[in-house]
């Protein structure tokens, strides 16, 4: 289990705390493949008036201070979109957790984060406002993102130190999931102004559901943690 506390105070935003163990990276679930065919076509055929307004509330989600949710800085969720628009060719397949992630994230076309837990090394996270001066790498090329004014999910060591890993735009290149990866944990970000606390654990659940076929026998756990809340899941 992990324990997460939900510290954004700017907007209503509601986490969807997925996690799994004994899970085999390589495998990808049953059934995820046909699913993610069906959904690419649906999504390169555009969104509903419904469904663009969620996608425009995701970006709301993300505006504060300084940061802009435009060009560079969208939301990861836009970038699927993309991707699904292009070709299905282009849909970017990575590992069995990483691809359950974006059917995810396309489907509810809402950012989610996903993480290695034993390169983490914690079950202690705390989602906030990034702060003045941090950033991270988040891909092989050295590249850096600036996190100031930005939603992050940082770990919480031992040190007591609150340190960013993922946020909705580019997660961290420290704790990826890799080869060796045997746990996993996500985050889902949702609007509270567009996406309900039942719609939120139901898409939790499934999440976890998926993740579950990652494997022999994974074990699996999900919740939602609401604003101001710490919630052990």
């Amino acid at each position: 289990m992990i324990t997460v506390t939900n510290k954004i105070e700017t907007a209503p935003v509601g986490l969807g705390i997925v996690w799994a163990t004994q899970i085999d990276p390589q495998r990808t679930p049953p059934g995820l493949d046909d699913h993610l065919h069906k959904l690419v076509k649906q999504r390169a055929a555009g969104l509903s008036d419904a469904e663009e307004h969620r996608r425009q509330q995701v970006r709301d989600m993300l505006r504060h201070g300084r940061y802009k949710p435009t060009g560079r800085g969208k939301p990861a969720s836009e970038y699927l979109l993309r991707a699904a628009a292009q070709d299905e060719r282009a849909f970017p397949r990575i590992n069995g957790p990483v691809d359950v992630c974006n059917y995810i994230s396309l489907r509810s076309l809402v950012p989610v984060s996903l993480w290695d837990l034993m390169l983490a090394g914690s079950d202690r996270y705390e989602f906030r406002l990034g702060r003045e001066d941090e950033r991270y790498v988040f891909n092989t090329g050295g590249q850096h993102i600036e996190l100031h004014d930005l939603l992050v999910g940082c770990r919480i060591p031992e040190a007591q130190t609150s340190e960013p890993i993922v946020n909705p735009v580019k997660d961290s290149l420290a704790t990826k999931t890799t080869p060796q990866t045997n746990a996993v944990a996500a985050c889902v970000y949702a609007p509270m102004e567009a996406v309900t606390v039942d719609e939120l654990a139901d898409l939790c659940a499934d999440f976890a559901a998926w993740l579950a076929r990652c494997g022999e026998a994974p074990e699996t756990g999900a919740g939602v943690v609401l604003p101001g809340e710490t919630c052990t899941v």
